[in-house]
């Protein structure tokens, strides 16, 4: 496929290919084009694209149990039974919402290329969600969660291993930064032919600058306790030193190995110590984003400085943590006001 060639040339090409592909089973190759076109022109990251693929296989594989219909021939009454089918074996309306959007958007594309009697995941729409709120931890619990790993540990334990974590967890929760946007930063602004930094701390203004969902970069305040965290970090970090294999020049955070951190073992690690400091909710790296906004909010009621700091696209996604505020109102006033309690 016409992967370098300009954003013209490779309509072309996939034009060609499909309609070389009708009279074919051409679903999965149709397939591939447009996870292509989502690389190459819309830039989705891997983990994206992952999901992408995932959902359109599985459009692939209903199709095929019922009829092994083509996709391009496939009906709105084809994509309303898929969609109850999944609903069925127990998929929540969010999820199947996810799917129905990458089919769409995949049905969008395919009609740039070929004729199409109509898209079939129009007007279809998921199971109604239950709403959900953020899971966000109490003021005291997340201090003493981000606040543990100095005091926490044996003796013997690596003390590199203690300092990088606490560098980690208080910076997402002084910051609120997803987890990719973390394992992602650099100890500095680098920019080569071989690497250019999608984030990176900057200790003079006390400022992270990320990049976040749709490419879109933001700064960030960072508190005074993660700034110190982080210079106590770097000073062991700098010492790191693998004779068999060499150590990230860039990366922020590193492993015993050496390697940039990976969002799966910073998951594994706050889960780790939250269970030994006996914080009974399940703790995950976005739960200190929840409770960063949350608690941001409820001090300063600025919802578009939070939003903002969040890198929401929308009001909307950020205005959730209004009620998570309501909540916790809520439940002071049930424990303390005197008429507040149900009669038995």
């Amino acid at each position: 496929m016409c992967c370098h060639a300009s954003e013209k040339q490779q309509a072309r090409c996939w034009k060609d290919w499909l309609t070389d592909s009708v009279s074919t089973p051409g679903d999965t190759e149709q397939i591939a084009a447009y996870l292509r076109y989502l690389q190459t022109q819309r830039k989705l990251s891997d983990h994206t694209l992952d999901s992408y693929r995932r959902d359109l296989h599985q459009l692939q594989s209903l199709s095929a149990e019922k009829s092994s219909t083509a996709l391009p021939s496939l009906t709105q009454v084809d994509i309303r039974r898929f969609a109850s089918q999944l609903h069925a074996r127990g998929l929540t309306g969010s999820s199947i919402a996810r799917k129905l959007s990458a089919w769409r958007g995949f049905y969008q594309w395919l009609a740039q290329h070929q004729t199409l009697r109509a898209n079939p995941t129009d007007g279809v729409k998921a199971p109604k969600r239950a709403k959900t709120l953020p899971k966000a931890l109490g003021v005291d619990d997340a201090v003493r969660l981000v606040s543990a790993q100095a005091e926490q540990g044996d003796a013997d334990e690596d003390p590199t291993y203690r300092l990088c974590n606490q560098a980690m967890f208080e910076l997402l929760y002084s910051s609120g930064l997803r987890v990719s946007e973390l394992t992602s930063l650099d100890k500095q602004y680098v920019k080569t032919p071989v690497h250019v930094s999608a984030g990176w701390i900057d200790f003079d203004a006390a400022e992270v600058t990320v990049t976040g969902k749709g490419n879109k970069r933001r700064s960030v305040p960072v508190g005074a306790a993660a700034i110190a965290a982080l210079r106590q970090w770097l000073v062991v970090r700098d010492t790191i030193a693998k004779p068999t294999s060499p150590v990230d020049p860039h990366a922020l955070f590193i492993t015993a190995r050496g390697r940039r951190i990976t969002p799966r073992t910073v998951q594994t690690r706050i889960k780790a110590l939250a269970q030994s400091l006996g914080i009974p909710a399940d703790v995950h790296p976005h739960v200190l984003r929840h409770s960063f906004a949350s608690h941001v909010l409820q001090s300063s009621g600025d919802l578009r400085a939070v939003q903002e700091m969040l890198g929401h696209s929308s009001i909307a996604s950020t205005q959730v943590y209004t009620s998570l505020d309501f909540q916790r109102l809520a439940q002071v006033y049930d424990a303390a006001h005197p008429r507040a309690k149900k009669q038995k």
